[in-house]
């Protein structure tokens, strides 16, 4: 089952003490990838804490792992992920000229990936 939702970027605590240690270190890259997704969405859509899903977009695609989150802390409809390596893949050149890529409400299609 696919779904088109709304992602936004941005920052997290985990993110910003992981970064401070490295951008290759595990812990960056374990945080950079998870997806927040509220939990009755995660019902709806079929999909578990832990499960991976593909996002996409015209741009590019991504897969990351699914994180519940309280309905009261993230709406319907919305994702959150930290920024790093897989926001990159969905984030086209277009600045605007602000210098940072346009990043906030990108409409993605959530994908659940099969377990073999």
């Amino acid at each position: 089952m696919t779904e088109t939702m709304i992602l936004i970027p941005g920052r997290t605590n985990e993110q910003g003490t992981a970064l401070n240690k490295g951008k290759f270190k595990q812990e960056y890259q374990t945080e950079t990838a998870m997806l927040d997704i509220n939990t009755d969405e995660m019902k709806r859509l079929g999909l578990e804490e832990g499960d991976q899903v593909r996002l996409s977009n015209e741009v590019g695609e991504t897969v990351v792992t699914c994180r519940g989150k309280k309905p009261e802390d993230l709406p319907n409809g919305v994702l959150f992920i930290p920024y790093g390596p897989p926001t990159t893949h969905l984030m086209s050149g277009e600045t605007y000229g602000s210098g940072m890529p346009v990043s906030k409400h990108m409409e993605v299609t959530i994908e659940k990936i099969a377990v073999k």
